[in-house]
């Protein structure tokens, strides 16, 4: 079964082209033939190294309950919220399933074109939709699954509306699937009440009539991580066609897998087929990025992709370059959930920037399409923040230290850290210029230990300190110890300030 799943890809470009080596950063990836054994010959596009933010829609059928992310399954698990939620509002899951929430997302206030223009003045240099979440949805006109929201739910191809307004607005497009688990994710909706009045009565999954949408229940029920992916032949058939039917009809720019690569040499050979259709695309350049995680199961190869940490951050500055995901809110629109303050992600985006990584951003939608206020205040505010500080953000690399302060952010998957001070100062570095940003509001002064006089990370002699967004002069000195700057009274922004310093 696995060399039949292999052969149905072309896993080797025609396209051949001399590997060379990368004399510096700003030149473009050598493009080379991959096949599933040589992913490792990837190198990340420079597009991607420069642009350090992009926003996700992480939207779709689940976000109509209002009651946030993993709704599908867990309106089928009696003691939960969603569970109760469900049969109060909707009906008892034996007979109203989440095939009658589909129909119920209309979209009708979705207008990508409005909304991708907030975003790429929020800063975002790239945009990432939802192609299909576990729930076993595809958001595009799938060849492969009549349950998507062309012949449902809204009836758009939400996933090439996206991608029109993205590249109307010079954005990078990319795409998400979370399909890899939905076979074993979806099992309880196999079930049934193990608890009167309807105990033993089955869920509407069990109804073979629906079996395209819950997955036959032939595969291993999800647990835990390892047994995130099913070892189901038939299933990873299907993620394999309709993953591949995805790349061909939208060839994103950005690939992302909620998990490890697949199901092994099929995932892997999927990956090597999308980079060969990229540099096919590009005239012999590869410009592709896949964004996969070293959590749960799945394959990780370090140097196959670019890796993805959710909601969490790396330690101190990574060799490669690599993403944070996360989301200003729940995952789906939830009325019970809070927001992120627009300080805690300007100050998670600065921390990530100085440590050679990018910030995906989910932006939370209501069901039917438009934003939240929290979502509308977070984008204007990144706005007027990224105007003034961009420099010190885009196109930047790190510096011999990500930074320093009292507050270290912890290392892995969901360890989020908002509880910056003003002392803690993060470094980028481009075109022989120093930037040190605050991870909060600086009042006074700024004392930055790493750049006194003695300090051995200086080879040469400070010539000037300025502030990006403040056209005067500053008053600095120089001491042994650390380099001192006097601020003005008003500061060009909230959040935190960047100073530009020469040599």
């Amino acid at each position: 079964m696995k060399n039949r799943l292999i052969t149905t890809l072309a896993l080797v470009s025609t396209v051949l082209c001399a590997s060379t080596s990368v004399a510096n950063d700003h030149k473009l990836p050598s493009a080379v033939a991959f096949t599933p054994d040589t992913l490792e010959k990837y190198e990340t596009p420079l597009w991607f190294k420069d642009a350090k933010l992009g926003i996700w829609s992480h939207w779709g059928p689940q976000a109509v309950p209002r009651i946030g992310d993993w709704y599908a399954r867990f309106m089928y698990v009696p003691g939960t919220p969603q569970y109760d939620h469900h049969v109060k509002n909707y009906g008892h899951p034996s007979k109203v399933g989440y095939k009658d929430i589909i129909p119920l997302w209309k979209a009708e206030k979705f207008e990508p074109d409005a909304l991708m223009k907030l975003y790429k003045e929020a800063g975002a240099k790239y945009f990432v939709s939802m192609a299909v979440h576990h729930d076993n949805f595809d958001l595009w006109n799938s060849k492969h699954h009549k349950w998507n929201s062309v012949n449902m739910g809204p009836k758009r191809d939400i996933v090439g509306d996206w991608k029109k307004a993205a590249k109307k607005q010079g954005l990078h497009f990319g795409v998400s699937e979370h399909l890899g688990a939905s076979y074993s994710w979806f099992a309880p909706s196999h079930g049934y009440d193990q608890f009167w009045p309807l105990n033993g009565v089955g869920y509407d999954g069990e109804n073979p009539e629906y079996a395209d949408l819950y997955h036959s229940g032939k595969d291993k029920p999800y647990r835990d991580s390892r047994t995130w992916y099913t070892d189901n032949p038939e299933s990873q058939k299907n993620w394999l066609l309709r993953v591949t039917d995805l790349i061909d009809q939208y060839n994103p720019d950005l690939l992302y897998t909620d998990g490890g690569i697949p199901f092994g040499e099929v995932g892997r050979s999927l990956v090597a087929d999308y980079y060969n259709k990229n540099i096919k695309k590009n005239g012999g350049r590869l410009e592709a990025v896949y964004n996969h995680k070293n959590i749960g199961s799945g394959e990780f190869i370090l140097k196959a992709g670019v890796q993805d940490i959710e909601r969490g951050v790396m330690e101190g500055i990574s060799p490669y370059p690599w993403q944070t995901d996360t989301s200003n809110g729940d995952w789906y629109y939830n009325d019970n959930h809070g927001y992120k303050s627009s300080a805690q992600v300007i100050h998670m985006l600065t921390d990530i920037v100085s440590k050679n990584g990018n910030l995906l951003l989910n932006i939370v939608q209501y069901p039917d399409g438009s934003l939240p206020p929290e979502s509308q205040l977070l984008l204007k505010e990144m706005a007027a923040w990224i105007k003034v500080n961009g420099e010190a953000i885009y196109a930047t690399r790190p510096w011999k230290i990500y930074g320093e302060g009292p507050t270290a952010a912890a290392a892995g998957h969901f360890k989020e850290e908002d509880n910056y001070t003003a002392q803690d100062i993060r470094f980028t570095t481009k075109n022989n210029v120093l930037y040190a940003t605050t991870l909060a509001e600086p009042s006074g002064q700024i004392k930055i230990l790493s750049l006194g006089t003695s300090s051995k990370l200086l080879d040469k002699k400070i010539k000037d300190v300025r502030m990006l967004g403040y056209n005067k002069k500053l008053e600095w000195r120089q001491e042994s110890d650390h380099l001192l700057v006097i601020l003005p009274e008003k500061l060009p922004t909230p959040f935190g300030s960047s100073l530009k310093i020469s040599f």
